[in-house]
């Protein structure tokens, strides 16, 4: 028998249209570079014809302008509910510039003031036998002098603050706990000025003799920089999650042991970063610096007898000299402060980082 092959007749139904989905209006992406190029170029035609010389007000119109043509025209094409959070996005872009503007003027005065005179010399030679009214000299002596003290500061505020922190976080619970940690929120808002009174009164009553020393600066720098260490070694320990601890204990393990091989290893990372900042804090402090320590000319490396150098005192005294070649001694070694800060917030941060917590893939 053979096979028959028949023909399907069958008409082919006929494509259904499809629908056309909803789509609702959208600005483009260069819409908001377009909307701050017409602000600018606004702001700027008010700016001129009004008679602006200032640039900040030209800014602060074209920042306004920017916002409300956001919300107009966002309103407009894509709704009323976009538009406001259009508003709310160019209002933090808004405060985003305005707190970089002046950082950038800040750093943009002090490089292009302080580098007239910074070179190898600046940074190896002190002040002896150079005249204020004369160029020349250097902050070879001041730098040491900051290094000491910060140094000290560092050794007695960072130990203190760090196990205060951990009998806050791991021991402390009744009023004793209370009273520190009330009296270490006091002492974050000290100003520098009393730390460093205090320190003298006391160097007066128990020495009875002027304090005039690096190590009496040190002294003052600790007391500014001992809540800051506490509060920053107390919030990290907190983060450390409670089941470590409980199966370390679990396990037979004292308690003090828990803490020095479980608790401070996991949070070691933020311990470092806040003695870190806490470093950069306390080394632009001028006042007790000057009250305690004097300044002087000389390269002087022994923090515990006679006066020392500071670069803040420096900066501040040559300021104070009212001449030129003073002038660029304090912008110089003002960008010299600027760049020891820098880096001591770039090692923090690389620190945090080399110290996170590595998560798997």
């Amino acid at each position: 028998m053979s096979d028959i092959l028949v023909e399907d007749k069958t008409p082919t139904p006929a494509p259904v249209p499809r629908t056309p989905r909803l789509a609702s209006r959208q600005l483009p992406k260069w819409a908001p570079l377009a909307i701050a190029a017409g602000a600018i170029a606004i702001a700027a035609a008010i700016g001129a014809g009004f008679g602006l010389d200032s640039k900040i007000q030209w800014g602060l119109i074209a920042l306004v302008l920017f916002v409300l043509g956001s919300y107009v025209i966002t309103a407009r094409v894509e709704g009323r509910r976009q538009a406001k959070d259009r508003v709310a996005t160019s209002l933090v872009w808004s405060s985003f510039i305005l707190a970089v503007i002046p950082l950038y003027s800040l750093v943009q005065t002090t490089i292009s003031n302080g580098s007239k005179v910074l070179d190898g010399t600046f940074l190896t030679h002190s002040m002896n036998n150079v005249l204020t009214i004369q160029p020349g000299g250097g902050i070879y002596h001041a730098i040491i002098g900051t290094v000491e003290q910060v140094a000290i500061a560092t050794a007695i505020a960072a130990p203190l603050g760090i196990l205060t922190a951990i009998y806050l976080v791991e021991y402390g619970k009744g009023a004793l706990a209370k009273w520190v940690t009330f009296f270490v929120d006091v002492m974050t808002g000290i100003p520098s000025i009393v730390a460093g009174l205090f320190i003298l009164s006391m160097w007066f009553v128990l020495l009875d003799k002027a304090p005039a020393t690096g190590f009496a600066g040190s002294l003052a720098l600790a007391i500014l920089m001992m809540p800051i260490v506490v509060r920053s070694t107390e919030e990290m320990l907190k983060l450390v999650p409670n089941e470590l601890r409980e199966a370390s204990l679990a396990l037979g393990v004292p308690k003090w042991r828990t803490i020095t091989k479980v608790v401070i290893p996991t949070a070691l990372g933020g311990i470092t970063t806040g003695v870190m900042l806490s470093i950069a804090r306390i080394a632009g402090e001028t006042a007790p610096i000057a009250l305690l320590v004097f300044g002087s000319n000389v390269i002087n490396n022994d923090p515990f007898k006679d006066p020392q150098a500071s670069l803040p005192l420096y900066i501040y005294q040559q300021y104070g000299n009212g001449n030129e070649p003073s002038y660029d001694r304090a912008w110089a070694a003002a960008l010299v402060l600027i760049a020891f800060v820098m880096i001591l917030n770039l090692v923090a941060r690389g620190i945090a980082r080399w110290k996170a917590p590595k998560t798997g893939r």
